[in-house]
């Protein structure tokens, strides 16, 4: 939907990873890397978006390790951010969240097709919760491989990383009979129950 808006992927991208991030610095080499894209087509949106005010450049320090075990400055390197003070920060954030939704809509319904799942929560990144030990739980049958696939995917979308753990239907009771801290912390915290099937199971 905002390709469509945006006419550019890479684009749509910078603006996830920025506007999810607003405080993180990136240069352009590791936005490459984070993004699955070119280079040169990195280049030419960052310059598109600072061009318009949605981002900014910051020349930061660089240190390295010297022979002698001490840190030495080794220049200085170019960083992009988020500039919080553009004037259509408030509205792009607000629509970026709406379109998330979409794509968190599209990512749920893909897990929901994988094998038997007898259960399924969102939590952390999904209910608001930041630094979270997992976003997401899935008990059942899984193909992980699929699965790691899918979230990876789903990575790249939204510009930041998904947690997730995923465990069979024994390891899950075991855990509940020995009253597992993470799995209650899971269970007792917020959360959204997308499938439960654990008392049809018992």
């Amino acid at each position: 939907m905002l390709e469509q808006l945006f006419s550019s992927k890479t684009r749509v991208k910078l603006l996830r990873l920025f506007l999810n991030n607003p405080a993180q610095p990136f240069y352009l080499r590791e936005l490459a890397r984070k993004l699955g894209t070119q280079l040169n087509s990195v280049r030419r949106e960052i310059d598109n978006l600072e061009s318009v005010g949605i981002i900014k450049s910051i020349n930061l320090e660089e240190t390295e390790q010297s022979t002698k075990g001490g840190k030495e400055k080794a220049g200085s390197k170019k960083y992009f951010l988020a500039d919080t003070d553009f004037i259509l920060y408030p509205e792009l954030k607000a629509l970026l969240l709406k379109a998330q939704l979409l794509l968190e809509k599209n990512f749920v319904s893909k897990i929901e097709k994988l094998s038997q799942l007898k259960l399924f929560i969102l939590t952390g990144i999904f209910v608001g919760l930041e630094g979270s030990q997992t976003d997401l739980l899935l008990v059942g049958m899984i193909n992980r491989k699929t699965l790691a696939k899918i979230v990876r995917d789903f990575e790249r979308e939204i510009g930041r990383s998904v947690n997730y753990t995923a465990m069979s239907y024994q390891e899950f009771k075991y855990r509940q009979d020995i009253t597992d801290k993470f799995l209650y912390d899971i269970l007792e915290g917020r959360k959204i129950v997308v499938v439960d099937k654990t008392a049809k199971a018992s």
